[in-house]
């Protein structure tokens, strides 16, 4: 009975989403709310379940994906991100551009949010294959293709932070990992499936394509353009291990908290970026409103999620589940990978995908002996297959380069595949030294 409850909320979930097409966070709570009574709590266990939920999935989280929302901003509106790219271009050549726009779309993409680095890259893509006389899907898929991974494996995007919140992973390694398994995943689906694409001929609109750069000295030098992008990196990943060498030193253990990390992050950017180049501290301050209004349906998502999640647990649906898996003979990582692309070809979200399967799948996660950071990781890979006609990522893709509905599933889906079954194959390996 527990296995049919789970199978028909999740079937109303993609039905209200996908068909219906309610908002996500509504169709969370309803659904919640169908199968906690379903399951036989009543209204007063119901309404603190939700209340559990949202609280503790939201907790830190809120800071760290606001926090990474404005340094985006900051990084776009800057032109650092512009400067990030002109640099990688001229180090690789035309030779190898790709791999150039590859690394540029990986470094702009761990700071931006998906939709924004989308807008901030394409036409940057434009630009490029217009002046280096490419075509543009050779050009732009690499670009593109990083721009997902980070997306969907990396902190401080908000599916992976709060999936790691969820199974207690150290967002440091977890950073470090992803960025491990990162490097095979941007290859073959950027630069090598994107030289497979020299077929396909979009046209965008002219006013799209026509493009101009803003004049150098406009722009922040590439010192401090790649160090505010990358300053969340180089914290997350090294001040954890600096706290277990040197612990006791409240400065590194502050530096080593996610949440404040990121807040110094912030800050950096605003003072180099922003206050050293001219800019006010009023026009920074609404920089940053922005930014945050901008992940706001996000955290609604994530906190939907959350409340889905708590219903499953309260009623001990996820506990059966979890008892009735440890037979079976899976990896916890495939088996975490499978349920998440069913979910993510289902309903189209990455988000949705990655913390539904999370609401699944928790205790049985939390009992396993694979590092949790691997769990994410695969969590995160899984979220990201066959991107099709109920992603909203898709439609983005397919209108700015005006493609055909044909010729998107060919090269956007395909490619967003291959991120996804690369991404399993590497943590697959991973977990072998891990």
């Amino acid at each position: 009975m527990p296995l049919l409850l789970t199978f028909t909320a999740i079937l109303c979930l993609v039905l209200l989403i996908a068909w219906i097409k309610l908002d996500t966070f509504i169709s969370f709570l309803l659904v919640s709310i169908g199968l906690g009574l379903a399951s036989g709590l009543n209204v007063s266990q119901i309404a603190a379940a939700v209340q559990k939920g949202v609280g503790g999935t939201l907790g830190e989280l809120v800071l760290i994906v606001g926090f990474g929302a404005m340094l985006g901003k900051l990084v776009a509106d800057s032109g650092a991100a512009q400067r990030i790219t002109d640099a990688l271009i001229g180090l690789f050549g035309t030779k190898n551009i790709q791999w150039g726009l590859a690394l540029a779309g990986f470094v702009i993409g761990i700071p931006l949010f998906y939709n924004a680095g989308f807008v901030i890259v394409v036409p940057l893509i434009f630009m490029i294959a217009s002046s280096a006389k490419l075509p543009l899907l050779y050009v732009g898929i690499p670009m593109l293709s990083a721009l997902s991974v980070a997306h969907g494996y990396l902190p401080p995007h908000p599916s992976p932070s709060a999936i790691a919140t969820q199974l207690n992973a150290d967002l440091g390694k977890t950073l470090l990992y992803g960025l491990i398994v990162a490097v095979p995943a941007i290859a073959v689906a950027g630069p090598l499936f994107g030289r497979t694409l020299k077929r396909f001929n979009p046209k965008p609109d002219p006013l799209l394509f026509d493009v101009k750069p803003r004049p150098a000295g406009e722009l922040p030098s590439l010192g401090i353009s790649a160090l505010a992008a990358l300053l969340p990196v180089f914290l997350l990943t090294g001040m954890s291990g600096i706290n277990k060498l040197f612990p006791g030193y409240a400065f590194i253990e502050i530096l080593a908290d996610p949440s404040f990390s990121m807040l110094v992050s912030v800050l950096f950017a605003a003072y180099v970026l922003g206050i050293r180049r001219g800019m006010d501290m009023r026009g920074i301050t609404k920089s940053m409103e922005e930014a945050f209004k901008g992940v706001a349906m996000i955290l609604l998502i994530i906190a939907g999620a959350g409340v889905f999640k708590q219903i499953m647990t309260e009623s001990g649906v996820s506990q059966y589940i979890a008892e009735g898996l440890k037979g079976v003979d899976i990896s916890p990582i495939v088996l975490s990978w499978g349920i998440a692309a069913i979910i993510r070809v289902c309903v189209g979200s990455a988000t949705v995908a990655g913390l539904t399967t999370v609401g699944i799948l928790a205790p049985l996660l939390m009992q396993s002996t694979v590092a949790p950071e691997l769990i994410v990781l695969a969590i995160g890979a899984g979220s990201l297959m066959f991107s099709h006609l109920n992603d909203g990522g898709f439609w983005l893709y397919k209108e700015y380069f005006n493609l055909s509905i044909k010729d998107t599933l060919l090269t956007w889906s395909v490619m967003e595949s291959i991120v996804s079954v690369v991404g399993l194959l590497g943590v697959l390996a991973l977990n072998i030294f891990v």
